[in-house]
C-alpha cells in the first residue's frame, strides 16, 4: 500500500510546525519595530544635523556680512582720514560764511532786478581826472573798450552768470579845501554827469553815482541827483571814507563813517523813487574797508525796492584784500557784496592783480565788481 506522505502529517509535529510558524511572525514583527525605530531616530538626527547645517550656514553668512561691513566702515572711515582737508584762504570758506548768516535772508527780487541774476562789473573815476580811476584815466573809446575786456573775461571764468558792464562816476568829489560853502566837496555840473550818461548808453553799461559827502550831509545832496536817479539804468553808490562831519577832519586825512541810519534815509530815498517813477529795483553799493567804516549794520534795512551791496573798497596785495573783506564783509552780512580792483595801488609793490578766477574763490561770491 502506497502511502502520500503529503496527506499523511503526524499531529505533533503539524502543533511544532505552527509553533515555529507563529515564532517566525513574532520574529518579523519585532524586525519591523526595531527598523521603525532605527529609521525614526535616523530621520531625527538628519533634522538636527540639517537644522545645526543651517543655523551654521546662517551664522556664517551673518559673521561674513558683518566682517564685510567693518572692513567696508573701516576703509572708509580711513579713505575720510587721509583725504586731505581743503585749506581756504580768508574771505574763502564756506562753512564760515555760512556760520556768519550768508546766504541772507532778504526780500524775493522784483521784477527787473539786476542781482542776484547778474554780476556788474564797473569802471570807477571822473573823466576830469586820470588819477581816480580808470574811468577817466583813458580816452573814452579807449576805456570802454578796456572796460569791455573785462566784462569778457568775467563772462568766461563764470558763464553762469550774464555780466552787465557799468560806469561808476564819482558825481560828489570830496576835496581837501572847505570851498565857499565850507562843505569839502565838489558837485560834478550836470553835463558831465550826462556825458559819463552818454558813454554809458553807447556801451550797453548802467551808471552809478557815486557821492563823497566830505562835511555835507548825505540828505541835502542826495536829492540834488533825482533828475538822473529817475532813469531806470541809474544807481547809486555811497563813500563812507569820505563823510567826515562828526570828525570835522578834512577829506584824506582820516577815515570817515556812515552810520545805518544815514544808510538806511538812503535807501528809503531810493524807494519812494522807484515808486514814483515806477522803475525797477536801484542797485545801492556802499564802500567799506575799516571797521568804523559802518556802524550798527545790522540795523540797515532792507528794502524790495533796493538791491544793497556791501563794497570790500580796499587796496593791497591779495591777502590783505581777503582779509579785509572777510573782516568787514563777510563777518557782518547784509544783502550781496561787491570786490574793487586797482589797477595801480594793488600791484605798486610787486603783487599781480587778483584775477576773477581768484575773486570768485571767496565766499559768499561778489555781485558787484569795480576797477580803478
Amino acid at each position: 500500500m502506497s502511502i502520500n506522505v503529503e496527506g499523511v502529517y503526524p499531529l505533533k509535529y503539524q502543533h511544532k510546525a505552527y509553533f515555529t510558524s507563529l515564532l517566525a511572525l513574532l520574529a518579523l514583527a519585532l524586525g519591523a519595530c526595531t527598523n521603525s525605530n532605527s529609521i525614526d531616530q535616523v530621520s531625527g538626527r538628519e533634522q538636527k544635523n540639517a537644522e545645526q547645517r543651517a543655523a551654521a550656514a546662517t551664522f556664517a553668512a551673518t559673521t561674513t556680512a558683518t566682517r564685510q561691513a567693518a572692513v567696508f566702515a573701516a576703509q572708509t572711515s580711513a579713505a575720510r582720514k587721509s583725504e586731505p582737508k581743503i585749506k581756504y584762504n580768508n574771505g574763502e570758506n564756506p562753512e564760515y560764511a555760512k556760520q556768519c548768516g550768508w546766504p541772507v535772508n532778504c526780500p524775493t527780487p522784483l521784477p527787473g532786478s539786476i542781482l542776484p541774476y547778474k554780476r556788474i562789473v564797473a569802471y570807477y573815476g571822473n573823466p576830469l581826472s586820470k588819477k581816480m580811476g580808470a574811468l577817466g584815466e583813458f580816452p573814452k573809446d579807449d576805456m570802454l573798450q578796456r572796460l569791455k575786456g573785462e566784462v569778457a573775461k568775467w563772462q568766461k571764468a563764470d558763464p553762469a552768470t550774464p555780466v552787465q558792464p557799468a560806469l561808476h562816476l564819482i558825481a560828489v568829489v570830496a576835496q581837501g579845501a572847505p570851498g565857499n560853502d565850507g562843505k569839502y566837496r565838489m558837485i560834478m555840473p550836470d553835463s558831465v554827469i550826462n556825458q559819463v550818461y552818454g558813454w554809458a548808453k553807447e556801451a550797453g553799461a548802467i551808471m552809478f553815482i557815486d557821492i563823497q559827502t566830505g562835511h555835507d550831509d548825505i540828505r541835502s545832496v542826495l536829492p540834488r541827483f533825482e533828475w538822473i536817479l529817475k532813469n531806470p539804468d541809474v544807481h547809486l553808490g555811497i563813500d563812507p571814507e569820505f563823510n567826515l562831519i562828526k570828525s570835522g577832519k578834512k577829506p584824506g586825512t582820516k577815515i570817515g563813517t556812515y552810520d545805518a541810519a544815514d544808510i538806511n534815509y538812503a535807501s528809503a530815498y531810493l524807494k519812494e523813487l522807484v515808486k514814483k517813477y515806477n522803475l525797477p529795483p536801484k542797485v545801492f553799493t556802499v564802500h567799506r574797508f575799516t571797521r568804523g567804516g559802518v556802524t550798527n549794520s545790522k540795523s540797515i534795512v532792507l528794502r524790495p525796492e533796493v538791491q544793497m551791496v556791501m563794497h570790500m573798497d580796499g587796496w593791497g596785495a591779495s591777502w590783505l584784500k581777503r582779509d579785509s573783506y572777510k573782516e568787514y564783509v563777510v563777518t557782518e552780512p547784509v544783502q550781496y557784496t561787491g570786490f574793487k580792483l586797482f589797477y595801480h595801488n594793488d600791484t605798486k609793490k610787486g603783487d599781480p592783480l587778483m584775477t576773477p578766477h581768484d575773486v570768485l574763490k571767496l565766499e559768499p561770491k561778489p555781485l558787484y565788481i569795480q576797477y580803478q
